[in-house]
């Protein structure tokens, strides 16, 4: 016997079944509703791009990518890869289809799968979805705010829980610079105690470093330079209106002054949205406040972060990618994660469009009637369940009660005939009979009723 071939899903990688499906389905209707309300138009790019655009935009040094991009060659010999990320393919759409001689600010936002090879964990896959605002042609701090506002409101509709917003500034190519000298100076003498990721990071852009999670390093970041000290005043101006913004709109934040991403086309503002969870450690509660952070003490309630969102200001990407001198801002959420922490809060996500009718046939006729039956229902937006594989009619009215539906249509052959219809209440098990014809309004009014 030939072996049998077990196919699953490339490592990962999963299958959204239908019980996500709802999960899906509501934070895209939420995301929708904002995007409309706040006047952003969707965009969807290619799954594949050139792979110059993200080695020129999001850095050859960072690890997307040296390690996580997927990457073909074409029959053509054009190299291509899936995309990482989604904001260099919007910088390149806005380059190519001259949005920049449109009305500006143009506002864009995106729902769709990216693609990276890193390791898989609880809420992050090589195949991801995410969704984001990008806001391109606008320098202003308040666009950097309304970004932020606008993805922590969606977040608070989810029902989300327990929110904070780090924000940090790092700079421009007027600060930065010189910035980087300094960390470069105070990672230098320490380069034996970082780990080998850091110290490739030190030669090709130090500020990779400080996004470092590795324990040992997290030590040595925390006595070096921040980079709020350093601002140049339009930097310092622009990041404090941010905060300003922030601070009207009662949204809470810290500031985070190692904070840089992990893409080398931020300017200015970057900010990252966490879940704080909260884990006690057994004994004493104690908090010891220092120069405005918080010292964890023996015994003291210890938190975790889990970043939802991130985003930032990226003034230069447009230009550096072949277009004019654009300002741009923009955010976006890893839909994966958001799904896994919804249920871990215990969040429930109905189907809105949950049905409360049934329709149970018997025999032939009835199953042709049935099929002219549902069409109108569905010309008047009503949804209806069915069962045609099944011809018992016990079996039919089990389903339609495990459904919790609130009426059952009986079809049967006599009913069929005499183009009548019976209509079970589930709840009260009173029927009637209705004219087949008005059976679509009948049921209209009764749920308008319920």
């Amino acid at each position: 016997m030939p072996k049998q071939i077990k196919f699953q899903t490339p490592k990962g990688m999963h299958d959204i079944l239908p019980a996500d499906q709802v999960y899906y389905q509501k934070i895209y209707d939420v995301v929708f509703e904002a995007a409309n309300f706040y006047n952003f138009g969707k965009i969807d790019t290619p799954i594949l791009e050139d792979t110059d655009l993200f080695s020129r935009s999001v850095g050859v040094a960072t690890d997307i990518i040296k390690k996580e991009m997927y990457t073909l060659k074409t029959k053509g010999g054009d190299c291509l890869s899936l995309r990482p990320e989604g904001t260099a393919p919007i910088a390149r759409a806005y380059i190519q289809h001259g949005m920049a001689n449109i009305s500006q600010p143009v506002k864009l936002w995106y729902f769709g799968p990216f693609f990276r090879y890193e390791k898989p964990q609880a809420g992050r896959y090589r195949q991801f979805w995410q969704f984001s605002f990008e806001v391109l042609g606008e320098k202003d701090g308040v666009i950097d705010a309304q970004i932020i506002q606008i993805i922590y409101d969606i977040l608070q509709e989810l029902k989300v829980r327990d929110l904070i917003v780090d924000i940090n500034s790092i700079g421009c190519d007027q600060c930065r610079p010189y910035y980087k000298k300094l960390l470069t100076r105070y990672f230098k003498p320490r380069e034996s105690y970082l780990c080998r990721d850091c110290k490739r990071r030190l030669k090709e852009n130090v500020l990779r470093i400080l996004d470092c999670k590795e324990e040992k390093c997290q030590a040595i970041i925390e006595e070096a330079p921040q980079s709020l000290n350093y601002l140049c005043d339009d930097c310092r101006s622009h990041f404090k209106s941010v905060i300003e913004f922030l601070d009207e709109l009662e949204i809470p934040y810290n500031l985070n002054p190692y904070l840089v991403r992990g893409l080398d086309y931020y300017t200015k503002t970057v900010f990252e949205i966490f879940l704080q969870e909260k884990e006690e450690k057994g004994g004493l509660e104690k908090k010891e406040v220092e120069k405005g952070e918080e010292r964890k003490e023996e015994g003291e309630e210890e938190r975790k972060k889990k970043a939802l969102a991130g985003g930032g200001r990226y003034d230069k990407l447009v230009s550096l990618l072949g277009g004019k001198d654009i300002p741009a801002a923009g955010g976006g959420v890893g839909v994966e994660r958001l799904i896994e922490i919804i249920k871990t809060q215990d969040v429930k996500i109905q189907d809105k469009e949950k049905s409360q009718v049934f329709l149970a046939q018997l025999g032939q006729l009835a199953k042709r009637k049935s099929l002219k039956i549902l069409r109108e229902f569905r010309k008047n937006k009503i949804k209806v369940l069915e069962a045609f594989g099944k011809d018992s009619l016990k079996v039919q009215l089990n389903r339609a009660h495990n459904l919790g539906v609130k009426y059952t249509l009986i079809l049967g052959q006599k009913e069929a005939l005499e183009n009548e219809i019976i209509i079970r209440d589930m709840e009260t098990g009173k029927q009637e009979i209705v004219k087949i014809e008005k059976i679509v309004e009948t049921i209209k009014n009764k749920l308008k009723k319920k």
